[in-house]
């Protein structure tokens, strides 16, 4: 995905990636970029068997091709090059059509594609996004076989979307790790759709919480470096070979606030494994539901500026616009959008209303919004 020279943040009215800042010198960061944030003489790879591994992988992953007709004389060479081949036949192309009258169109198009990851035998996780109120799903794998699929569910607050496959493919899952271990610093493959073209080394250079503008939170985001241009979908892979995070964003702050370090954004799996089950067998996870208030906010020194609304959703009714100021929530002042998302969805399940003190101009507002299930207004195709 390209883009202008300037950053460009587009709004998905779903709940898991409204925001993509897309910029052309965000490809710069790929291999054989001249860019480097301060901190990369302190990167680590890894050590001791995680660097024979890393060593063996990349060997795989990267110059595989150049190995190619090495591997035939060399069977070492041939062993390593099959493993590599097995991991990134787990990484799927994802085509999807949104329904007629999608609400996420304006943002995110009719037909979306990017990757995908066989994360269990007829299954694939790839971003929410890519299948929000698909209508029709294609997988391609790396053989080139395209198998139907549909979604299978859909978790809003981790951004996460399952697909079920509805014919098999030739591969085989990639073991899911541990992703709450990957520390900043540390060494990672990064792996879109397209084989041995599609596979670049990045780095772990901030672990820390996002919040995203569309009601939107994560406590322990993944943020790479370099950035990748395919990241939609992507599999983040660690030492071991696992799968421990899906590509989400590219973002111009990978190393944090203070110098600019074009990286990309991956959602950590640990947020996957405990509803994997519950997506499979009901199609979104247990328990309550979040509050959602179809309010896009950003914030700037210090106060959240209402940027848009949901059209026909919950503060769109309550009479909320572009350009108003949320000045507290429950009558406790907010200033950040982790402080915000925390007390609307401390105020109950969806359904509750939502007391906010809004600047409208310049009048101050008592504006009362009465919450929804966010999944209740997309127009999902019914197959889960």
């Amino acid at each position: 995905m390209g883009g202008r020279s300037r950053s460009i943040h587009r709004k998905a009215p779903s709940g898991d990636r409204c925001e993509v800042s897309r910029n052309r010198q965000c490809g710069k960061g790929r291999r054989g970029s001249g860019f480097a944030p301060r901190r990369e003489r302190q990167w680590r790879c890894a050590n001791g068997d995680a660097m024979t591994r890393l060593r063996r992988m990349l060997w795989g992953l990267l110059a595989v091709a150049l190995i190619a007709p090495a591997a035939a004389q060399d069977p070492a060479k041939g062993e390593t090059s099959s493993e590599a081949e097995a991991t990134l036949a787990a990484v799927v192309r994802v085509r999807a059509k949104a329904v007629q009258g999608a609400r996420s169109a304006a943002s995110l198009g009719m037909r979306r594609e990017g990757s995908g990851v066989l994360v269990r035998e007829g299954y694939v996780a790839t971003i929410g996004y890519l299948v929000i109120e698909a209508d029709s799903i294609e997988v391609t794998a790396m053989d080139g076989r395209t198998v139907p699929a549909s979604v299978a569910g859909y978790d809003h607050a981790s951004g996460f979307g399952l697909l079920k496959l509805l014919a098999p493919l030739a591969a085989k899952p990639l073991p899911l790790g541990d992703a709450d271990a990957l520390a900043e610093r540390e060494a990672a493959m990064v792996a879109s759709y397209g084989g041995r073209d599609a596979v670049s080394l990045a780095y772990v250079v901030s672990r820390r919480p996002f919040s995203g503008s569309w009601e939107y939170q994560l406590d322990s985001a993944i943020f790479t470096y370099p950035a990748v241009t395919e990241w939609s979908g992507a599999a983040l892979i660690n030492v071991r070979g696992e799968l421990v995070g899906i590509g989400s964003l590219l973002v111009n702050d990978a190393a944090g606030a203070g110098a600019p370090s074009p990286g990309n954004l991956f959602v950590p799996v640990s947020l996957l494994q405990p509803i994997l089950e519950d997506l499979i067998a009901g199609g979104r996870r247990a328990g309550p539901v979040r509050p959602w208030l179809g309010l896009y906010t950003e914030a700037l020194r210090g106060r959240l500026f209402v940027t848009r609304v949901s059209p026909d959703g919950p503060a769109d009714r309550a009479g909320l616009k572009s350009g108003d100021i949320v000045v507290a929530v429950g009558g406790e002042d907010v200033s950040s959008l982790a402080e915000l998302y925390a007390k609307i969805w401390s105020r109950g399940a969806a359904g509750v209303d939502v007391p906010l003190r809004v600047l409208q101009g310049l009048e101050v507002r008592e504006i009362t919004v009465r919450s929804i299930d966010r999944q209740e207004y997309f127009r999902q195709k019914a197959t889960y």
